[in-house]
């Protein structure tokens, strides 16, 4: 037995459901068709279009993902990419910054083979610590013959001749060296341009429309102006 319901308490009374479920009515006496509407506690199917449009939904959601995550695998590929070079380059000037101040010893070593002083324990040494910067990354330039190279070389000494068709290098005071393709120092060397030609330039006097010229015929017209008149 349903309890009253009271008004004062705010809660909705429980809802009495009655389904003849007979198959047979009652009053005529016939065999009842089967309703083909749902129950009311039963749940309704989805449409078809409701229920396809779910995989494709998250078939998108998949895809987006999916990109998602491979442009943060691009990113993080050129990161460590980048990270790697500002590395090596950030070592290479390390390297190069202790390697400059030893320029001037290996200077020492060249004036020292010009005197042939370079012998004995001095060229062990000297051999040794080349042969250690070259593995290194050191690589000296400028000799006698090369083109002359403005940002390489540093000229000094200027001359001209017929013996050479470009600016080049006839002269080496000081070698330059480079460490890694980076400029440590550049060579200071003389340089010889090609010989230049200057062509004379000859100006002639004017002359009138006989081929005389025109200090002539001013003469000859003064000369007529003197002679008296008869």
């Amino acid at each position: 037995m349903t309890a009253p319901h009271d008004p004062t308490s705010g809660e909705q009374p429980e809802r009495v459901v009655i389904r003849d479920n007979r198959k047979i009515d009652p009053v005529t006496g016939e065999a009842r068709k089967a309703s083909s509407a749902p129950a009311a506690d039963e749940p309704e199917h989805l449409p078809a279009a409701e229920v396809s449009e779910g995989p494709m939904v998250e078939a998108a959601l998949l895809d987006e993902r999916t990109r998602d995550l491979q442009r943060v695998q691009a990113e993080y590929a050129n990161y460590r990419k980048r990270a790697d070079r500002e590395r090596l380059a950030a070592g290479e000037v390390a390297i190069g910054s202790f390697v400059t101040p030893l320029l001037a010893v290996l200077d020492d070593l060249d004036r020292a083979r010009e005197h042939g002083d370079y012998t004995g324990a001095l060229m062990a040494i000297g051999d040794k610590l080349e042969r250690t910067l070259q593995m290194a990354g050191l690589r000296e330039f400028g000799r006698e013959g090369d083109e002359f190279d403005p940002t390489k070389h540093e000229a000094v000494i200027h001359d001209e001749s017929d013996a050479v068709s470009v600016p080049t290098c006839t002269k080496v005071l000081r070698k330059g060296y480079t460490f890694k393709d980076r400029l440590l120092r550049p060579a200071m060397v003389g340089v010889t341009d090609p010989l230049t030609f200057t062509v004379p330039i000859t100006t002639e006097a004017p002359s009138d429309t006989n081929g005389e010229p025109e200090e002539d015929a001013s003469r000859e017209a003064t000369s007529e102006s003197e002679t008296p008149g008869s």
